[in-house]
Formats: structure tokens, sequence, C-alpha cells
């Protein structure tokens, strides 16, 4: 597995999670990914969906891989003809559904996935802001009201 982000901060936090190559995101990152995965991945999970994220996304996959968008952002400006030669799907999913959420909250309780929250008292919600504003948020902010 390997991650990509912005953000030295997400970056370790990828690393604190296991996964073993991490990627500064920018100009370099599609080579320095089809490089690692020995001409592509088979999967891309985005979560960014803006500026130049999707197109760099279909250029690391390999041969027949799947470019899934969780969320929304940007456009997508890809010729046709590339997707449908290199066979590659592109799957949606704004924030999932019902099923979907059991799923996750069974892998939680079976400590297959962990959440990395940071949270922040309703006062504090600019702060929250901020922090997602200049990538320094270690995973979700969780904003409490007492």
């Amino acid at each position: 597995m390997l991650a990509l982000d912005r953000s030295q901060a997400a970056l370790g936090l990828a690393r604190n999670l296991g996964i073993e190559h991490v990627i500064a995101a920018g100009a370099d990152a599609v080579e320095a990914v089809r490089e690692l995965s020995g001409g592509g991945v088979n999967a891309v999970l985005d979560f960014v969906g803006e500026q130049d994220t999707p197109v760099q996304a279909i250029a690391m996959l390999a041969q027949g891989g799947t470019y899934y968008v969780v969320g929304y952002g940007g456009q997508l400006n890809i010729p046709l003809a590339d997707l449908l030669a290199r066979e590659i799907s592109i799957i949606t999913n704004l924030v999932g559904n019902h099923t979907e959420l059991q799923e996750l909250i069974a892998l939680a309780a079976n400590q297959r996935v962990r959440l990395e929250t940071q949270e922040y008292r309703l006062d504090q919600i600019t702060e929250a802001f901020d922090a997602l504003h200049h990538g320094t948020l270690r995973g979700r902010a969780v904003i409490t009201f007492s």
C-alpha cells in the first residue's frame, strides 16, 4: 500500500497506520507511484478530486485499474479514448450508503480500522476550520458540544 498527500502531517499519520510507502503529492507523484508499483497500481482512492488530482490518479493506474472518487471536487477532463484503451473504470461515491456504514461499524468494532480524530469544542470551531484549511488536521475533526 502507498499513500499520497500534500501534508507532511498526513503522510506521518499514514506511516503510523502502517502504510509502507508515502509520497508527497505534486508534479513527480505519478512517476514515483508508477515506479514503486512496477508500472501502475490497480486502484486509486481519491478523497480530493480537485485541481490535477483526477488526471494524476488516472495516470497512476495500471491497465484495467479502477479510479474511486469519494466525495466531490473539481472536474474530470480525460479523453474517453484513453480510458477505453486502458480499460479504466471510474467509481464514484458521495458519502456511502446505510449498508456500507454498517460494514464500517463492524470493521471498527473488530479493530480492523482505526479512526484518527482531533476533538474541538464548539467554541473552537474556527481553529478546526483553520487546521483543515492549512492541512494540519490529523485525521478527522470532531466538534463536541460540551
